[in-house]
């Protein structure tokens, strides 16, 4: 019982910091344009992955999600997109780590993790996100933005793959890269040792 209350309590403590991680983002001129923003959200999530196990990093992306809906300017598109790619990414890193619990298999589990989000952002940005997004602004303003750093792109099939997949794929090697560094002594903290 006692392992399952610290489980619950790392993951309430990792979604809240995952919410605040949330409101620090920025964005990245010249590489993307401004309405898409870099954040380390994920990044406890990923830490609740390696040390519980993949389904408490998908309820860390849920809860941050979840909460962040009171704050939202999206509607509640950003979040839900945030949500799906999010959990992608902590799933699979964390159910490779659980079947090779070293830091090579968690190296392994997170790029996996990355080129996975990347794929199926593609995916739910062309058919959910920004179908949506178009309600509040035209298809021809969004490409227009990605235009205006990229003139030969084209349609939104083009801006995606050369914009949106390689920042997404980006972002989760971004998480990892400070998970691989911090993650060994938070352990013990996160695992109650």
């Amino acid at each position: 019982m006692n392992n399952r209350i610290r489980k619950l309590t790392g993951t309430a403590m990792l979604s809240a910091v995952a919410y605040i991680l949330m409101f620090l983002e920025f964005p990245i001129p010249f590489l993307i344009p401004s309405f898409i923003k870099m954040d380390f959200s994920e990044l406890p999530a990923l830490l609740a992955s390696f040390a519980y196990g993949p389904l408490w990093g998908v309820a860390v992306c849920l809860i941050k999600n979840l909460i962040h809906l009171m704050n939202t300017q999206s509607g509640g598109v950003g979040e839900l997109s945030n949500f799906l790619l999010g959990a992608c990414y902590v799933f699979t890193a964390g159910c490779v780590y659980k079947k090779m619990h070293t830091k090579k298999g968690a190296l392994i589990g997170a790029v996996a993790g990355c080129v996975i989000m990347g794929v199926v952002s593609l995916f739910t940005n062309y058919y959910v996100v920004y179908p949506i997004y178009t309600k509040f602004m035209p298809m021809e303003a969004i490409i227009g933005a990605y235009q205006a750093i990229v003139p030969a792109v084209d349609d939104l099939w083009d801006c995606l793959l050369l914009f949106n997949l390689p920042f997404t794929i980006g972002k989760g090697l971004c998480s990892l890269v400070i998970t691989m560094l911090i993650y060994k002594p938070l352990r013990h903290i996160l695992k109650g040792q």
